[in-house]
C-alpha cells in the first residue's frame, strides 16, 4: 500500500504560495513520513499541472494509490490538511 501524497501546485511568483509553506511544514512535522509532501512548480511542470487540471495556485491535491481524492484551492490551513490526510492513512 502506497503512502498518500500531498501535492502543492505553486509558483515562485505567487504570494499566497509563499504563505502556504509554513502550513506544509506543519503537516510534515505532524505526519512525518506517513505522507509524501511534494511541491510542484507549475511553470516547470506544465504537463503535470495540465494532468491535474490546475487553474489557480496554490492548489493542493491529496493523492492516494495514484488517484486524486481531495482538492483544495487557495491557501489551506494545516489543520484541515492534516485532518483530511488522516482520513486516507
Amino acid at each position: 500500500m502506497s503512502k498518500p501524497e500531498l501535492l502543492d501546485f505553486s509558483a515562485t511568483w505567487c504570494g499566497p504560495c509563499k504563505m502556504q509553506k509554513p502550513f506544509l511544514d506543519k503537516v510534515k512535522d505532524e505526519l512525518g513520513d506517513q505522507v509524501d509532501v511534494k511541491v510542484v512548480d507549475v511553470d516547470q511542470n506544465q504537463e503535470m499541472a495540465a494532468k491535474y487540471g490546475i487553474q489557480a495556485v496554490p492548489t493542493l491535491i491529496i493523492v492516494k494509490d495514484g488517484e486524486p481524492v481531495k482538492r483544495f484551492t487557495g491557501v489551506t490551513n494545516a489543520g484541515i490538511l492534516i485532518e483530511e490526510l488522516k482520513r486516507v492513512l
